[in-house]
């Protein structure tokens, strides 16, 4: 059984490095839904506001691993 757990993990460790930045990533994608869905907030500035925001979990996900690797 443990082996079964082991294989679970490492599969879902191919998929989520980094557990903050899945996080960070699904509350961007509810946040911007939220502001689509109830502001009714539409048209062509969705797609780069949506694109904006996960570029700046990225930028901030990968300083955030340089200055771990610095250490």
């Amino acid at each position: 059984m443990t082996w079964m757990r082991t294989v679970v993990r490492e599969v879902v460790g191919l998929f989520v490095d980094d557990g903050s930045f899945a996080v960070a990533i699904v509350a961007w994608l509810a946040v911007a839904f939220a502001g689509v869905y109830w502001f009714r907030a539409g048209g062509v500035w969705v797609g780069p506001v949506l694109a904006l925001g996960l570029v700046a979990i990225l930028i901030e996900n990968v300083a955030r691993s340089a200055r771990r690797a610095k250490k």
